[in-house]
């Protein structure tokens, strides 16, 4: 059986990925990625400490919400990315400058 000191790795892993995607990449897509993966951490251990809670389940009951608020906001985010895209032929944050007509 899987120990909490293990999800809790995984998860920190995890995490940090996410972070240095965010911070270091310079794709939108990549970004968006990182910001994915620091989600997936935060409901791997939302799963995790829900394991203990043998009465109400609310980890796992957090841990559904968490992804379905994860899933529509990927579905705006790369919307967004695409118009953008249209925009300034570029998804490239940095050379993004202005986001007035």
């Amino acid at each position: 059986m899987i120990d909490l000191q293990t999800f809790m790795l995984i998860g920190a892993s995890l995490f940090c990925t996410g972070l240095y995607m965010v911070l270091t990449k310079n794709n939108a897509i990549q970004v968006l990625i990182g910001i994915e993966f620091i989600i997936n951490a935060a409901v791997i251990n939302l799963v995790a400490f829900g394991k203990y809670d043998k009465y109400n389940n609310g980890g796992q009951l957090f841990a559904l919400f968490a992804i379905v608020l994860a899933a529509a906001g990927t579905a705006v985010a790369l919307a967004i990315i695409l118009n953008v895209y249209r925009k300034f032929k570029t998804i490239d944050p940095e050379k993004i400058n202005a986001l007035k007509d």
